[in-house]
């Protein structure tokens, strides 16, 4: 319980030192949608793996009927997630998410319809989502990747890169 509260601070934290408009960490853990849906999140991810599967659904959809966004009980995300304008994002149940990602309003990490074990993509450390991104099925985003707004993602991404396109069209190799 204490390693829960501890990680919750962090991730308040970590959403204060990104967000610009945040004035304190306070602020962000009684007014910030995506601090509250992580919170959500974390209790309904302890009850998924407990096999209280009714109970996890149950909290999850309370979260987004509260915060507009909705994550599965079953998707594992790392630490100091920023989700920025939560609005609208949908996170499916065999997502991965590593540590310090952001993700930004209207965001689907969902999946195709046509798998059937892990039916979502897996994000690395340091990915940053933009605004209306839709990246679907069980693909690979390797860590350090940045994915311009609107985008529409269907196959792997190798690590620092930038992608933007509906579909993905232009990759930008860092050095």
């Amino acid at each position: 319980m204490l390693k829960c509260l501890k990680e919750l601070y962090e991730d308040a934290k970590n959403i204060k030192e990104k967000d610009p408009a945040a004035r304190n960490v306070l602020e962000v853990m009684l007014l910030y949608s995506g601090f509250h849906i992580l919170v959500f999140h974390k209790i309904a991810h302890f009850l998924y793996r407990k096999n209280w599967l009714f109970l996890a659904r149950l909290l999850s959809q309370i979260g987004r009927f509260l915060t507009g966004i909705e994550i599965h009980p079953g998707a594992k995300i790392g630490r100091r997630l920023m989700i920025d304008h939560g609005m609208g994002i949908v996170i499916g149940e065999t997502t991965k998410i590593g540590d310090d990602c952001t993700i930004y309003h209207q965001v689907t990490l969902g999946g195709t319809g046509k798998d059937t074990v892990k039916r979502h993509p897996t994000l690395g450390n340091h990915v940053m989502v933009g605004c209306g991104t839709k990246i679907l099925g069980p693909i690979q985003i390797g860590d350090h990747v940045k994915i311009g707004a609107g985008s529409l993602v269907l196959k792997s991404i190798q690590s620092n890169c930038t992608a933007v396109g509906a579909p993905i069209n232009k990759i930008i190799v860092k050095n």
